[in-house]
C-alpha cells in the first residue's frame, strides 16, 4: 500500500531535522543530551541497541571533530544524510501513534540543537554601554560616540 504523498513528505522532514540536529550539536555543549536522546529514540527501549547506537554517535562527533575546513561541508553533509535515513528507517517501521510520539521526540532534539548552533547567552550582567555578538563567522562594527 503506498502511503499519501504528505504523509511521505512529513516522515522525510522529520527524519531530516533529526538528521540535521545530531550533526549541529556534535561538539557542542548539547552534545551529551542530543546524544542520549537520540540513542533512546532509535533503540526502542532496547538496551543493547541504545549501546550501539551511543557508538555509532560517538563515530560521527569523532569524524566531525577531526575535519579540515576543506572537508567540512561534504562530511557534515554526508553524517546529516546517514542520520535522516536511520531516523526514516525508523519512522516507517512504526505505527501511526508510536510514530507521532517519535516525530515529537525529533522535533524536540531538533530544537535542543538549533539552540546549541545558534548559540545562547544566558546568565550575563551588563553594568553600563555593552555590545556582545553571538553566531558564526559574523561581522560587527560598533561606534561609540560622535563619527570624525
Amino acid at each position: 500500500m503506498r502511503r499519501p504523498k504528505i504523509l511521505v513528505e512529513w516522515l522525510a522532514a522529520v527524519a531530516a531535522a533529526g538528521g540535521t540536529a545530531v550533526v549541529q550539536a556534535a561538539g557542542t555543549d548539547m552534545w551529551v543530551s542530543v546524544r542520549q536522546r537520540a540513542a533512546k529514540v532509535l533503540s526502542r527501549d532496547d538496551p543493547d541497541r541504545e549501546q550501539a547506537e551511543l557508538l555509532r554517535l560517538d563515530q560521527t562527533a569523532t569524524e566531525l571533530a577531526s575535519l579540515t575546513p576543506g572537508e567540512a561541508a561534504l562530511t557534515r553533509a554526508r553524517q546529516e544524510a546517514s542520520w535522516t535515513a536511520r531516523f526514516e528507517m525508523l519512522l516507517e517501521s512504526l505505527g501511526e501513534a508510536e510514530r507521532e510520539q517519535v516525530a515529537r521526540e525529533l522535533n524536540d532534539i531538533a530544537d535542543q540543537a538549533r539552540q546549541a548552533s545558534v548559540g545562547g547567552v544566558s546568565g550575563n550582567v551588563f553594568q553600563g554601554p555593552a555590545a556582545f555578538q553571538v553566531g558564526d563567522h559574523n561581522r560587527q562594527d560598533n561606534h561609540f560616540g560622535p563619527r570624525p
